[in-house]
């Protein structure tokens, strides 16, 4: 189950914060006997009624009697179906289920507000946006929580963290292959004016991934290889000929790197877009016959050397095409960085 870093919701708080003025616990020495009597009361104002309600919910609450605030809400939304103030009710309901570890019917509780009754706001609190975001922490499946971010942008946009929701659509998307979704996702994310700082827990490179996958899917692609073996013989043929416009052909168009081994990829100094002719003209050239033995089915290092006097050695990085959005190109090899010097 996935577990998200929008703003926590933590219930209790929650259902505190949303309590009206004077709805807080009294003294002891008012019972709850005495609450149920002036409930019954006829004459009571609805605002009165409210205010009783949750005194002795926020008290059950308190003592942690869960399955009896569970059966007093219930009963008494079932007897009053037209309390303006039930979708309240049954947020608090949800909430004991939460507590009692039964999430499965909290899940129906929450979906209930929100496809049965109207928007309450309560304290300024949204009882549909809090339903809302409670779903997307217990939902178990990726098709429910595509629904609820969606709902939550169309819904609330200026309650949100738009930014971010997109990226985490974009993620759900991807789990369900929908790849025409998730580059939409990412291209309207990278749209946003703070996609670039977005700090994300759990997705420290939201920005560089949007980037690479919006990117990529507009270029030529016309860099890639149908193998590693025809990749790695045509860049070592251009070494051997110092043949270096066409090896600059062979660099990925998008996101090449160079960089030491200590670098992180997505820094902004990593992205090279110099031409080969600055350290091909002139020296000797030499690469290893074989590729490095840490290559993987899916990416690749071949050791070259005689660069520069500075950093002689190279290892330059091929790796497997992941993108699936586009077929043809899905699987295919590309040139995509290099590492300087040697291996750590």
């Amino acid at each position: 189950m996935k577990h998200y870093a929008l703003k926590p919701v933590v219930f209790l708080l929650v259902l505190a914060s949303l309590l009206m003025t004077g709805c807080r616990n009294r003294e002891t020495d008012t019972g709850r006997e005495t609450l149920f009597a002036l409930l019954e009361t006829p004459e009571l104002t609805e605002e009165s009624r409210f205010s009783l309600i949750n005194q002795i919910s926020q008290n059950m609450l308190n003592n942690g009697e869960y399955n009896q605030l569970i059966l007093f809400l219930t009963n008494y939304v079932r007897k009053n179906p037209k309390d303006q103030y039930n979708p309240y009710w049954l947020l608090m309901t949800a909430y004991a289920y939460q507590q009692n570890g039964a999430e499965t019917i909290a899940e129906r509780y929450f979906e209930r507000i929100i496809q049965n009754y109207d928007d309450l706001t309560v304290k300024g609190r949204s009882i549909h946006m809090i339903c809302l975001q409670n779903l997307i922490q217990i939902s178990t499946t990726p098709e429910n929580r595509i629904e609820y971010f969606n709902r939550l942008i169309a819904q609330f946009p200026n309650d949100v963290n738009k930014t971010e929701l997109l990226v985490r659509l974009a993620q759900e998307y991807e789990t369900l292959g929908e790849w025409n979704q998730v580059l939409k996702s990412y291209s309207d994310f990278l749209l946003r004016n703070d996609a670039q700082e977005i700090q994300i827990a759990g997705i420290p490179d939201a920005y560089a991934t949007a980037r690479y996958i919006v990117d990529f899917n507009n270029s030529a692609k016309s860099w890639t290889f149908e193998s590693l073996d025809a990749l790695a013989s045509a860049v070592k043929r251009c070494i051997s000929n110092y043949d270096w416009r066409t090896l600059d052909t062979y660099k990925s168009q998008v996101n090449f790197f160079a960089m030491s081994w200590r670098q992180d990829e997505t820094q902004e100094n990593s992205l090279s877009s110099f031409t080969m002719r600055d350290f091909m003209v002139g020296r000797r050239i030499r690469y290893n016959k074989d590729l490095d033995d840490s290559s993987t089915p899916n990416e690749a290092y071949l050791r070259t050397w005689g660069w520069s006097d500075y950093v002689s050695v190279w290892y330059l990085y091929f790796r497997k095409v992941n993108f699936p959005l586009d077929p043809e190109i899905h699987g295919r090899w590309e040139w995509a960085g290099i590492y300087y010097g040697e291996k750590l």
